[in-house]
């Protein structure tokens, strides 16, 4: 028998200096570690809808055809009534993870730079460097604003609004500027556009070079279910079609998502009572800053992981933001909840905060 060989080389070099993404705890998990009955654990560090997905999603789940491979038509078809745009403007994929990795392969390669203001979603740096290309990140103006000006050399620029972690919008203005002054592609990513009750869709029919990407995990319910989509001109749609994986959304994240996008009311209800949630937070927490999502960014004056910690003992989760480029180690994120979960946050967090 030969001597085993170091299979470790044929690893790609600038896969190397990657680093694990980190999901959090979960419920069982806080159970085991703090002997906290898993009723009385709050979930609130991953920007979930709280109510979850419409009865016309749990009613279609019940006759999907498992034994045939997906088709997203139906899918796509049901996305033009709620964008407005034809289906050759349309790409799908499982979640916004997959769309961000797909439009990242068609532009990004070996030593090409992308543009990414900081602080934001952690995940845009992961793609980039997947592609063994450069993040670049640059840092927020005054009240996270996104700087105008892209620098030189960049091929891509990601942009956030309701940007994760802090929860502002962008202004059309500033998306504007930012995509007339680049020949870069621009990603906008919408994750949590309807909780802000805004959005800059319309600005993809007047720019070859922005892409907007959506998500039903948030304000639809779908998060289990992995299904996200972007809106393209078409020439970027096409060249999506043809690297993205065919079958990689399940025929049941597809079917909940037409029946989803059947039941507008549904989702429109639980946005106006998680909206009403986040200014009712918002109003009993002096540190947080305003917010367009479903989610709160607040400052601490200890380290948030400190905080985050004490939160946990009491069977509460949160999201230490220090993970976020450009966050640094006194922000932490809590998503809004059910009014009787962010009470029980409001209460935990005063306690946690006055700890000595």
């Amino acid at each position: 028998m030969r001597n085993q060989a170091d299979f470790t080389k044929n690893v790609l070099p600038y896969l190397a200096q990657l680093e694990e993404d980190e999901a959090g705890p979960d419920a069982a998990e806080i159970s085991r570690r703090y002997g906290i009955s898993l009723e009385r654990i709050v979930m609130l560090s991953r920007n979930e809808n709280p109510y979850g997905a419409s009865h016309r999603v749990r009613a279609a789940l019940t006759d999907v055809p498992v034994h045939r491979y997906p088709d997203s038509r139906s899918f796509l078809t049901a996305l033009t009534s709620y964008t407005g745009y034809p289906e050759e403007c349309l790409v799908a994929g499982a979640g916004m993870d997959e769309i961000i990795t797909t439009i990242c392969r068609i532009f990004l390669g070996a030593g090409d730079k992308a543009l990414i203001p900081v602080p934001t979603y952690n995940f845009y740096g992961l793609a980039v460097e997947l592609c063994g290309a450069v993040p670049h990140y640059q840092p927020r103006l005054a009240g996270f604003a996104v700087d105008r000006k892209i620098p030189d050399g960049i091929k891509m620029a990601f942009l956030c609004s309701p940007n994760n972690p802090t929860g502002n919008a962008l202004s059309e203005e500033n998306v504007r500027a930012v995509v007339e002054g680049t020949e870069s592609i621009v990603f906008l990513d919408e994750a949590y556009a309807e909780f802000a009750g805004k959005s800059l869709l319309k600005l993809v029919s007047e720019y070859d070079n922005l892409v907007v990407g959506r998500t039903l995990s948030k304000a639809f319910g779908l998060a289990g279910l992995r299904l996200g989509y972007a809106v393209a001109p078409p020439w970027i749609a096409r060249q999506y079609r043809r690297v993205a994986p065919l079958f990689s959304i399940s025929c049941l994240s597809l079917a909940a998502g037409v029946a989803a996008l059947q039941d507008l009311g549904w989702m429109r209800e639980c946005v106006g009572k998680i909206v009403a949630e986040r200014e009712r937070m918002r109003e009993s927490l002096a540190s947080a800053h305003p917010s367009e999502g479903n989610f709160l960014y607040i400052h601490t004056e200890e380290k948030a992981k400190v905080v985050v910690e004490r939160l946990l003992c009491r069977g509460i989760v949160v999201r230490d933001c220090s993970s976020f480029p450009g966050s640094g180690e006194n922000c932490l994120r809590v998503t809004v909840g059910r009014p009787e979960e962010n009470e029980r946050f409001l209460e935990d967090f005063k306690k946690a905060i006055t700890t000595s």
